[in-house]
């Protein structure tokens, strides 16, 4: 596990950016996930040097890249991004989350993606964050709707996944509307 310390905790997981020292176990946790996460996600393999380019895309101030730990393991046990960052009048985000096979259905990713929009709203001094998913994907459906973001519409062909234009919701979430636990801030 990184020496590196957790941005917020809350009693079951914590929220850390991603690092270097994580691409062995991001691996082994997208290959295990491959089957279960295609219907949403681009296909990507999990080189070292798409890693590499991850890592230095959250160099610049328009992304943010975060992994949810198990606070007694340090385990990882998903990732959550917050991309196209703008400043200015909007100060907004999207999110990009992944969920992992030997983890998924524990509620992880709700305690994280909260801590996530703490920190976005706090630290990140956003506004607004925005959430696009297939209609069909009820689990993240269903994450987002748990945390308070509301639907705002709809947008046809929005990603090409496997081979193919889908559609997506758009859900959005703001500062005023934000509803999550409190949290143990670390210094």
């Amino acid at each position: 596990m990184p020496s590196t310390t957790y941005l917020l905790q809350g009693p079951r997981v914590a929220v850390r950016h991603v690092c270097r020292e994580d691409y062995e176990e991001l691996a082994v946790l997208a290959r295990e996930s491959a089957e279960m996460l295609q219907r949403w996600l681009p296909a990507r393999e999990p080189t070292r040097e798409a890693f590499e380019a991850r890592l230095k895309r959250f160099e610049q101030p328009t992304h943010e890249g975060f992994v949810i730990c198990l606070r007694d393991t340090g385990a990882i046990v998903g990732g959550i991004n917050v991309n196209n960052i703008v400043r200015g009048a909007i100060q907004s985000g999207a999110l990009g989350y992944t969920a992992y096979v030997s983890t998924t259905g524990r509620g992880y990713m709700t305690d994280g993606l909260g801590l996530v929009i703490r920190l976005a709203f706090g630290k990140l001094e956003l506004h607004r964050l925005e959430a696009n998913i297939q209609p069909e994907n009820a689990r993240s459906l269903n994450l987002v709707k748990r945390l308070g973001f509301r639907r705002e519409g709809y947008s046809p062909n929005f990603q090409f996944i496997n081979g193919a234009w889908r559609d997506h919701e758009r859900w959005a979430i703001t500062v005023e509307m934000a509803r999550v636990d409190p949290v143990e801030q670390t210094s």
